[in-house]
């Protein structure tokens, strides 16, 4: 690639350049974690489940991992303007038929296309934003603010869209999107050169066989994850056939990766120590990111706090994850020594979790939650940049593109694993924890008689038939021990990540090969350190 091509036109200063390439960014990674900003909402329009929604985020994140290798053909295939071109329509024409549609068979599929432009999207922006980076604090400045941008969008999801999502249905957040394409397809048409940054490749042998088994095996492993606890895993005939279709794809990958010279997946990037070190670290950090899920339903379930409010509360996240990534940008930049980024970011994330088991109660001011919330953002933001800097660092340039993959892959295996260990944890926990409640119980039990007389009353006095009262009171009190399991459930799985992290921390200071290790960025790519 030559910095030295007249990408942009020579009166588009340079300032405009980089807001254009982050604009081209912005609205797609909206799109990422969009049916998050109000699941409840989302759900209720497309007359689904809440699984529904997280399997269709799933199916968006499956896209963007499975075609990130393939992309690169296409990209050496177009000029960089026709590129940007194509795939900005190509990403209107899905928006317009998901604000359209309210139909399933047609959403997931439609997700699944969204990650494969979100992934051409990416790549080209970022390459362009390298060509026109001349230093090397530039170049980490510019890979940090993307990866902290990528954290950061669940949070500024829920912040920007609630207000919108409650005021109208859910799919008007797929019509603003729209419209903010179209500023991004102007600037493109107006401001870019026809010209190209790699010689033309045509695009016969396109390898898009290891790409319908990549994707195939990430769309069934967000399948079993998902749905599997609530159907009842290996009992249910399709989960049984999602779980052996995927050791099928993983083999017939595997057979075609032996076979090739150049494989979709370069399998010689897992014999490195510190790459492996590292994509372990990243898979505990994404499992850690997305337990914040059990916060925003308790918030909703115990607190009674609508949308709106939980997105205000989470600003403090929000704030957290970018002091992070400012945090960890700095070191890099300072080439510190990877033990200084990774040990506090855990023992921030250790201290959140430890603090939340304090803080779950039925009843809580929204307030005490703010310096635990900034603290989990504040850890993530410090791990996760430097993380996949640093195991892409770790393997030679060559195997640059596979180590990425694998990062995104690994990311993507964390939101999965997280998602089946909170249903099944979720299941085992609160009928653990209801089935001992319901044991105390009983008419003779004298806090149980206590509890039911007191709503029981409170019914009266407020001019409930005495028979009305008597079955209201019970019902509350049902529901107030369906408020504990809830609580207890989020409790043992919060104590079950704090005792992981202890066990991270732990790897980390013993770990013998991370002593003389640092991890930066040279040239104009992710090289070896």
């Amino acid at each position: 690639m030559v910095s030295g091509i007249p990408i942009f036109k020579q009166w588009v200063p340079g300032w405009a350049i980089k807001i254009i390439l982050f604009s081209l960014i912005l609205p797609t990674m909206v799109l990422f974690f969009l049916p998050f900003a109000n699941i409840n909402a989302a759900a209720g329009f497309y007359g689904s489940e809440p699984a529904d929604i997280q399997f269709a985020v799933g199916l968006f994140y499956a896209g963007y991992v499975a075609f990130y290798s393939l992309e690169r053909r296409f990209f050496t295939f177009l000029a960089a303007k026709e590129y940007f071109v194509v795939f900005t329509i190509l990403e209107i024409a899905a928006t317009v038929i998901c604000y359209h549609t309210d139909e399933l068979y047609l959403l997931f599929p439609l997700r699944f296309f969204q990650g494969m432009l979100f992934s051409s999207t990416v790549n080209l922006s970022l390459s362009l934003m390298f060509t026109r980076l001349h230093t090397e604090r530039a170049r980490e400045i510019s890979f940090s603010v993307f990866f902290g941008m990528l954290i950061c969008i669940l949070p500024f999801n829920n912040l920007v869209t609630a207000d919108l999502i409650d005021a109208f249905n859910f799919n008007i957040v797929y019509k603003v999107a729209l419209f903010s394409y179209l500023p991004c397809l102007c600037a493109i048409l107006i401001s870019m050169n026809n010209v190209r940054l790699n010689v033309r490749f045509p695009l016969y042998k396109l390898d898009w066989q290891s790409f319908v088994y990549w994707g195939l095996m990430l769309v069934l492993l967000a399948y079993v994850c998902i749905y599997g606890q609530e159907y009842y895993w290996l009992e249910d005939p399709r989960i049984r056939c999602s779980v052996i279709a995927m050791p099928g794809a993983t083999l017939l990958y595997v057979l075609r990766v032996k076979s090739m010279k150049r494989p979709y997946v370069h399998p010689g990037i897992f014999s490195f120590q510190n790459f492996r070190m590292s994509i372990f670290l990243l898979f505990i950090l994404f499992i850690c990111r997305f337990a914040i899920n059990i916060i925003n339903n308790f918030f909703g379930a115990i607190l009674r706090l609508d949308p709106i409010h939980v997105s205000y509360v989470n600003t403090m996240n929000l704030i957290g994850l970018i002091i992070g990534v400012i945090i960890s940008c700095a070191m890099i930049l300072q080439k510190k020594n990877i033990r200084f980024m990774w040990i506090p970011g855990f023992l921030l994330l250790l201290a959140f979790h430890v603090t939340m088991w304090f803080l779950f109660n039925s009843e809580a001011n929204e307030n005490n939650f703010y310096l635990p919330l900034f603290m989990q953002g504040l850890g993530v933001g410090m791990i996760m940049a430097p993380t996949i800097v640093y195991a892409v660092s770790s393997v030679p340039v060559g195997m640059g593109p596979s180590a990425s993959s694998i990062c995104l892959a690994t990311g993507y295996l964390g939101f999965c694993v997280s998602a089946a260990l909170i249903n099944y944890c979720e299941l085992y926990s609160k009928s653990r924890h209801y089935n001992a409640f319901q044991d105390h119980l009983t008419k003779v039990d004298p806090a149980a008689l206590h509890g039911l007389t007191a709503r029981t009353g409170k019914l009266l006095h407020y001019g409930m038939a005495h028979q009305q009262a008597v079955k209201g009171g019970s019902k509350l009190l049902v529901d107030a021990v369906n408020k504990q399991g809830q609580i207890r459930f989020a409790m043992d799985y919060y104590e079950w990540m704090a005792l992981m992290l202890v066990a991270v921390l732990l790897l980390i200071a013993i770990f013998p090969s991370l002593n003389k290790t640092v991890v930066y960025l040279r040239s104009r790519r992710l090289s070896p350190a």
